[in-house]
């Protein structure tokens, strides 16, 4: 898979970007979408990704260090919006299928509104 910036036409956030799939976005700024997890694992758990397509969080950082502050800026902002922000929340990048990530387009997860003990399952 690619990592040129360049949507990709079998990748399932690339639809979302698009509006070729729906999802339910709860942000949405210049170069990110954050919504709804459709499996959550906790009360707040969002998807923030960039607009740009990148495989991994790496490849991502690699190429363009802002959008990942962006990404972070946002997921803060999604915890606030959630009222999860004063009682913590967890932002987690899976990189890579031993580390759990199924979709390839860079991704942060929010997680919160419930205990999140350390080390995760």
């Amino acid at each position: 898979m690619t990592t040129t910036g360049q949507p990709q036409a079998d990748c399932l956030f690339c639809k979302i970007v698009s509006g070729e799939v729906p999802a339910t976005v709860v942000r949405e700024t210049e170069t990110t979408v954050a919504f709804r997890d459709i499996n959550p694992q906790a009360p707040t758990h969002v998807l923030v990704i960039p607009k740009v397509h990148h495989r991994d969080a790496a490849a991502l950082a690699a190429a363009d260090p802002q959008i990942v502050a962006d990404l972070l800026v946002e997921a803060g902002k999604v915890a606030a919006d959630d009222k999860v922000d004063a009682t913590g929340y967890r932002v987690v990048f899976n990189t890579g299928t031993g580390a759990g990530q199924t979709v390839f387009h860079a991704h942060a997860h929010v997680l919160g509104g419930r205990g999140l003990n350390w080390p995760p399952g």
